[in-house]
């Protein structure tokens, strides 16, 4: 099996006529979290929509699992959890979840295994639309965790919510890399880098970094993520 979830090859990807990327190269290893980390506008979706096969891409490669990205051999394999909630918000929980574990030919107990993980065993008969912002990202994570995908590509999962609860999710996604997946999450929040495996730090569509937490600190001399990255951007020429 190869060791790589993701490899990149070259990517370009242009919108309003200028580059996002112009010859992105990143690997991805499988069994870890990779922080995708940096600020908004940096390029973080635009890469996560490209290793799903939903961006628009001019060039390069993006291999995924073994397949090229967007595959339909991939579709039960990797799940996209987007910005905000991405659920029915006059169903309930449990009815969102029925409905898209029928559409993904899910096993039997799954909706109930992932509400448990999840942390929603209280609202799963609740409708969507009573529940706090925190669980309907909550409700957004179950869906991805489906069928038990080998790559959960989430982005900006914790926007919103409190510490507690970032904490409780960062949790999770740790249990889930633990049991085998492969964990792509992007944040722009940069001391959750500090949860990762491995960080990838973007600036205006460029990587600038590509390490692991304590090498983050170490390389820059830093105390604390926020520290490191303004340093990262200083050496990198500044605003």
């Amino acid at each position: 099996m190869n060791a790589r979830a993701v490899e990149v090859r070259g990517l370009r990807v242009r919108r309003g006529g200028a580059d996002v990327f112009a010859g992105f190269d990143v690997d991805i290893a499988r069994g870890t979290i990779t922080g995708l980390l940096g600020p908004s506008g940096c390029g973080k979706t635009t890469l996560l929509r490209a290793i799903v096969g939903v961006q628009q891409t001019a060039s390069g490669t993006v291999t995924v699992l073994g397949e090229p990205a967007g595959s339909a051999s991939l579709r039960r394999r990797v799940a996209y959890g987007t910005q905000g909630s991405s659920v029915y918000a006059d169903l309930t929980v449990r009815q969102n979840l029925r409905y898209v574990a029928r559409l993904l030919g899910a096993p039997g107990g799954d909706v109930d295994r992932v509400i448990v993980q999840v942390g929603l065993t209280a609202q799963a008969d609740r409708l969507v639309a009573s529940l706090s912002g925190g669980q309907q990202n909550r409700v957004s994570l179950a869906l991805a965790m489906l069928g038990s995908p080998e790559l959960l590509v989430l982005d900006e999962p914790t926007v919103g919510l409190d510490p507690l609860l970032r904490a409780e999710l960062w949790g999770l996604f740790r249990a889930v890399a633990d049991a085998g997946a492969t964990l792509i999450v992007s944040s722009h929040v940069m001391d959750e880098a500090l949860r990762c495996d491995r960080l990838l730090l973007l600036r205006a569509g460029r990587l600038i970094a590509d390490t692991t937490p304590a090498g983050l600190l170490s390389s820059t001399g830093t105390a604390d993520p926020d520290a490191a990255f303004l340093e990262l951007i200083r050496r990198d020429g500044g605003a």
